[in-house]
């Protein structure tokens, strides 16, 4: 199956990237700069992975999201966070409906260059916040860019019910290199180790039993899960 890719140059999106170029064709990926303090830091990642794999890349410019939406992830917003992944602080960091739109113009670009599926890297680490990365979600989704296209665009998933150990683990069975990924939200010159992202990708580090390669700013130790409400 033809696909097309969306990757950031986290952990997640690198991961599907190397898994869906070991299953498919890859015939292209999608970055976005919609205006997140962390944009600078992680996108050219994406390349770097996707330039290492010849698969042809492209990043997509959004301004209009950190002009006129409220999220803390954006740099026109607040400060991130620390804590656990999980916490409700987290949610100042949701960016209303992301995955909607960058889904909504993979399929009009995916379409255009011949693909038959889009990947997205959704997870379950995920679905504690973020609405539209749950099932649910991509699940419509996934109905509306099929029955929206001629080419009847399939909408992929792999790792909608994996934690991140899992999507770890899989990344190391295909050798990816994850110093050359990036997860802080912060978008320092270094990792903080302390955000909810930073947490969330120590954590699987330890859980996996991988080495962890990601330079750090602190870790002090990883904060509880937060009890269920």
């Amino acid at each position: 199956m033809k696909a097309l890719v969306l990757v950031s140059g986290g952990m997640d999106s690198v991961t599907a990237l190397y898994d869906a170029a070991a299953r498919h064709e890859v015939v292209g990926a999608l970055g976005f700069d919609y205006g997140s303090k962390h944009n600078p830091r992680e996108l050219p990642l994406g390349v770097w992975h996707a330039s290492r794999l010849g698969i042809p890349h492209r990043t997509i410019h959004l301004p209009f999201i950190n002009e006129l939406f409220a999220s803390d992830l954006l740099r026109s917003g607040g400060v991130i966070p620390d804590g656990h992944y999980e916490e409700a602080t987290m949610k100042q960091t949701v960016v209303p409906f992301r995955n909607g739109i960058m889904l909504a113009i993979a399929a009009g670009y995916g379409e255009s260059i011949g693909a038959e599926a889009l990947v997205i890297a959704a997870h379950a680490g995920d679905h504690a916040i973020y609405p539209d990365c749950r099932e649910g979600f991509m699940r419509a989704m996934g109905e509306a860019i099929a029955g929206g296209t001629y080419a009847r665009l399939a909408l992929l998933r792999p790792f909608i019910d994996w934690d991140k150990t899992r999507i770890l683990r899989r990344g190391a069975e295909l050798g990816i290199d994850y110093a050359r990924t990036w997860s802080c939200y912060k978008g320092g010159d270094r990792q903080c180790g302390t955000c909810g992202t930073c947490v969330e990708r120590r954590e699987a580090f330890l859980r996996a039993g991988v080495p962890d390669p990601t330079d750090y700013a602190a870790t002090p130790p990883l904060p509880g899960k937060p009890d269920a409400a």
